[in-house]
């Protein structure tokens, strides 16, 4: 099955087909090993809290472009969900996994070839891992496909994950050769420069400026090593794979939660201004003081607060809750939690597509701040910092700012990483600072 939106043109989903699933529970199974035992499209999501999914193959694929590409997602996913035959537990329910591109006019192009405006996958395979156990799911949209065929695929593919490991090695990392920044540093600082002074003459509040590194590597990328060894380094972050063809593959470690959505009840966050972290617990406490002290981060992050209930406000009822620090690995954030109950029946793409960008990744105001976005980046965002996650029948879902990431193929990798830029903005701190941003996923890719 395809959807697409191409200038209000629609291929829609085919009404008469039944949505067939069914799921086992199944012992703990390396997802490393399922992953490459898969066919494409190959999707993962891990988020802190224990929720893990992963799938290949495609019992169905919505696909979106342009300006409407949010409600046409929800309109051809309600004709997906409207007919269902469900046998598994709730955890293991259908989901569409995916996400979109920073820009509606995404073009699909390398790195990104493969990578539509938007684009959601419902597995033909699935794992999902709760603290509870483990559950293989199978689905079919297809006349052709009953649940008795489902059945016997189910079966079937159960005998096969039986063969697979428990645990898997996190592999041998593929080795980086060389980097080099798209965009050279004293190239960006006067960017960087431009900006301040358009902030200063009150064209605009914030803009986050991004840059590109280009990683020629020694050996070719496995997507899902890279990702096994990022659960490792970073528990506390989200995981997200999606790899439409096996040209190219788009995964990260991102902090930053866009929007989660259970019923009436929204939990978003602020994530905005970033300090390394010590080597010796004093230095450690002392930087993440500097966040809280820092009049031009607590800036940034009062814009980033206030922006988000100000979008949120129409919705329901906003409350915004105490601002910390988010300790990493390698790197701390200021965050301030954020939540809502909706006034009335809502989806998450509603949220999300209310959110995105959020002044976190984008700026203030926004048409103004990707207007200098547009004009100053020399690369294409493709689907870095756009919301990536996964949605259900009810219109439930989670989704997170796909930052601390890269899209990958062969031997080559694209890394990004970002800032935000206000008026007393100093081009050489921010230099120093979105550096710390790469190592997430360069370290994953350097051999030890």
């Amino acid at each position: 099955m395809e959807s697409a939106r191409s200038g209000g043109v629609t291929a829609g989903v085919r009404a008469d087909t039944t949505l067939v699933s069914r799921t086992c529970e199944v012992p703990d199974v390396s997802y490393r090993a399922f992953l490459a035992a898969q066919p494409v499209p190959r999707i993962h999501w891990s988020a802190p809290d224990g929720l893990e999914i992963a799938g290949g193959g495609a019992a169905a694929r919505l696909v979106a472009e342009g300006p409407g590409r949010f409600e046409a997602l929800r309109e051809d996913a309600a004709a997906l969900f409207s007919d269902l035959d469900v046998d598994g537990p709730h955890a293991a329910r259908p989901r569409l996994v995916g996400g979109a591109a920073f820009n509606e006019r995404h073009a699909d192009a390398p790195p990104w070839a493969g990578f539509p405006a938007a684009l959601f996958v419902l597995p033909r395979v699935q794992l999902v891992r709760t603290d509870e156990t483990t559950y293989l799911t199978v689905s079919a949209f297809d006349p052709e496909e009953g649940p008795g065929e489902v059945a016997a695929s189910l079966e079937a593919i159960r005998e096969r994950i039986a063969d697979l490991p428990a645990m898997a090695p996190r592999g041998v990392a593929p080795g980086v050769r060389a980097t080099h920044h798209r965009t050279p540093e004293a190239e960006w600082k006067a960017q960087v420069r431009a900006a301040a002074d358009r902030i200063a003459d009150g064209e605009l509040e914030k803009v986050v400026l991004a840059l590109a590194l280009a990683v020629d590597l020694e050996e070719p990328v496995d997507a899902p090593s890279v990702l096994e060894r990022l659960r490792r380094t970073y528990p506390e972050c989200y995981r997200f794979l999606v790899q439409p063809t096996e040209a190219a593959a788009f995964f990260g470690a991102p902090p930053e939660r866009l929007v989660a959505l259970d019923g009436r009840e929204v939990r978003t966050e602020a994530l905005a201004g970033s300090v390394a972290r010590g080597d010796t617990p004093e230095e450690d406490a002392d930087l993440a003081a500097s966040l809280l002290e820092s009049e031009k981060l607590q800036h940034e992050q009062r814009l980033v607060v206030d922006a988000i209930c100000e979008q949120l406000d129409p919705l329901g009822e906003v409350r915004e809750g105490d601002q910390g620090v988010h300790r990493l690995a390698t790197i701390q954030h200021l965050r301030t939690p954020i939540e809502a109950t909706l006034s009335g029946e809502g989806h998450v793409l509603d949220i999300v597509e209310a959110l995105h960008p959020t002044p976190a990744v984008g700026g203030l105001p926004p048409d103004t701040a990707w207007d200098v976005i547009r004009e100053t980046e020399t690369f294409e965002r493709g689907w870095y910092a756009a919301p990536l996650g996964w949605f259900d029948a009810d219109g439930n879902g989670e989704f997170a700012v796909a930052i601390r990431s890269g899209v990958a193929g062969d031997r080559s990798a694209t890394l990004f990483a970002g800032n935000g830029i206000v008026g007393d903005s100093d081009p050489d701190a921010e230099w120093e600072e979105v550096q710390l941003k790469y190592r997430p996923v360069l370290d994953e890719l350097r051999r030890r």
